[in-house]
């Protein structure tokens, strides 16, 4: 998967977000402890590809935000 843009969380909002992304079955990738991404301690980043543009509305609205641009 080409990585476009991620969001970073914390681990206790994994499984509801997981569940939300699974059922609108958007594609997306867990990954931690990456030097390149800014994560927090005891956060993760959700990682996404291109979305077309509706689909990128239903994770902004998700998310309450845009995800931060994915350092390739």
């Amino acid at each position: 998967m080409e990585k476009s843009f991620y969001y970073s969380v914390e681990w206790s909002e994994v499984s509801y977000l997981k569940d939300a992304l699974d059922a609108m079955e958007i594609p997306y990738v867990i990954e931690q402890d990456s030097d390149r991404l800014l994560l927090d301690a005891g956060h993760v980043a959700l990682v996404f590809p291109d979305l077309p543009v509706r689909v990128y509305g239903g994770v902004h609205e998700l998310f309450g935000s845009h995800g931060r641009r994915s350092p390739v």
